[in-house]
């Protein structure tokens, strides 16, 4: 069972449940996936295999090349993608995307209103602003789907930041909310790291919630003031290549294959 599978077995079990449903399309576009194409990549331009199924023209992908291999039945060109770079490369096309169809037990077919609902909030950048902390207090009252939301988020953005804890925190201003603060994240990647926080914000299903981000270096007291206190999230580390892999066309999510 793949991740896919099972979030897709827990939204499958409980159709009016939101929360599962709004699991099932985080991991959809956090996953990588194998899209079945028509012929070999030609530079920066892919040409998806095309299928007319139900209403709608359908892309399939796979979420391991095993997968991929038992449908086909052969040797056949493919791209290895988020799920998030082909949702927007498919926004707005009414091409629909087919999920390990007839080879797993996430087989399913998504339509091109739902990938480009998926998108569209994926697209969504948290507001910026600034206050200063006064003080730190243990989490409190967050519910546990959030906590798990921000631990596999986390777990798969390896290398931009050493350690986060979640804290609750009172403003200068006098507000208060709960704010997962980063020690040592790489400063290119903290849009990127703040954006995933509003995600796992977003795919939890807590209507008006909100959560704030903070970035610290190791030495600043406040990063000893949240570890005193803070629920801790270990980043894991970036692993060291073996060996030099080619760039797979859209694997930059910032500059996504041409559809041919």
């Amino acid at each position: 069972m793949t991740p896919l599978d099972q979030t897709h077995a827990a939204m499958d079990a409980a159709p009016e449940d939101d929360a599962a449903r709004l699991r099932f399309y985080e991991r959809l576009a956090d996953a990588e996936l194998f899209l079945l194409l028509s012929k070999e990549p030609e530079g920066d331009s892919i040409s998806p295999e095309l299928f007319d199924l139900s209403d709608h023209s359908f892309v399939l992908v796979f979420d391991t090349e095993e997968r991929l291999g038992t449908f086909v039945g052969k040797p056949a060109p493919y791209a290895a993608l988020s799920g998030r770079v082909i949702s927007s490369m498919l926004a707005g096309q009414n091409i629909g995307l087919g999920l390990n169809l007839e080879v797993a037990p996430s087989s399913i077919l998504i339509p091109p209103e739902a990938l480009k609902w998926l998108a569209e909030t994926l697209t969504n950048t948290p507001d910026e602003v600034e206050a200063t902390p006064q003080e730190f207090t243990a989490p409190a009252g967050l519910p546990e789907n959030l906590v798990t939301a921000l631990d596999q988020k986390l777990s798969t953005a390896a290398g931009l930041a050493k350690m986060a804890y979640l804290v609750g925190v009172s403003y200068d201003t006098g507000s208060q909310s709960h704010m997962l603060g980063f020690v040592e994240a790489i400063p290119d990647a903290q849009s990127a790291l703040a954006k995933a926080v509003s995600e796992a914000l977003t795919f939890s299903g807590i209507e008006a919630g909100a959560l704030d981000v903070g970035f610290f270096a190791a030495s600043d007291p406040v990063a000893a003031q949240m570890a005193r206190v803070g629920l801790r999230f270990d980043l894991p580390e970036l692993a060291k290549p073996q060996e030099y892999v080619p760039v797979t066309p859209g694997s930059d999510p910032d500059n996504p294959p041409k559809l041919r």
